[in-house]
């Protein structure tokens, strides 16, 4: 009896692949905070919408994975990304990076018609304006094809941070929130006030996550799905 044969290891992701598709690609992210419950809704409500011309993929930091009760079976996503991703190389004899394979970052942002990062904390905005870049998310944003031609808006990251009062008011918040607005490809959609998950009352919550909803919509041009 032949014995049965293992499936054949996965193959790389890559943008081209994708690039004929005629889908528009959205990159959703999420950052360690409470708000990345929202991002279900976001994703199940852009896709119900749009499911025949839209793709989603998401991802994860450690820290975000951790809010999600089923982080890799999120209704309306592709696929889920996180750190491991960038370093997983099973398609490979060696399962270590070999000269040649594509750089899941670098694919990722290729394959991005835009970025949204909601929930940003204060430790990831501070390493988006600060140009770190130590887990995927932030390899993503810092590899952001960042040229704006003339009479085009070019790809677009749009952050929605989220953090505690006493953070949002700090004065190095206010020097980076400068800084993104500054970045003709990023748009910062200003946290709310509203009573925040540690108890507090005052400035700080993502913005409601139908207002993230629309802003996609807004800047995708997306067709609803007949």
């Amino acid at each position: 009896m032949e014995s049965p044969r293992s499936p054949p290891p996965p193959k790389p992701f890559t943008a081209l692949e994708h690039s004929t598709d005629a889908k528009f690609h959205l990159l959703l992210a999420c950052t360690g905070s409470v708000a990345t419950i929202k991002l279900p809704l976001i994703a199940s409500t852009l896709s119900e919408r749009y499911g025949n011309t839209l793709s989603i993929h998401v991802i994860l930091t450690s820290s975000a994975a951790k809010f999600l009760q089923n982080p890799f079976n999120i209704e309306g996503v592709h696929r889920v990304w996180t750190d491991d991703d960038e370093w997983s190389f099973p398609h490979n004899k060696s399962g270590t990076w070999e000269r040649g394979d594509p750089v899941l970052h670098i694919e990722l942002r290729r394959w991005a018609d835009m970025m949204v990062i909601a929930p940003l904390s204060a430790n990831s905005m501070a390493k988006v304006v600060g140009g770190l870049c130590d887990n995927l998310l932030l390899s993503v944003a810092r590899a952001w094809d960042t040229t704006v031609q003339p009479g085009s808006a070019g790809k677009k990251i749009i952050v929605a941070p989220a953090m505690n009062t006493a953070m949002w008011n700090h004065p190095v918040t206010a020097q980076h929130i400068a800084t993104l607005e500054k970045w003709e490809w990023m748009e910062v959609l200003r946290p709310v006030e509203k009573t925040l998950a540690c108890g507090d009352i005052g400035a700080g919550a993502m913005r409601e996550w139908q207002d993230i909803v629309a802003l996609v919509e807004e800047n995708s041009g997306l067709s609803l799905s007949s």
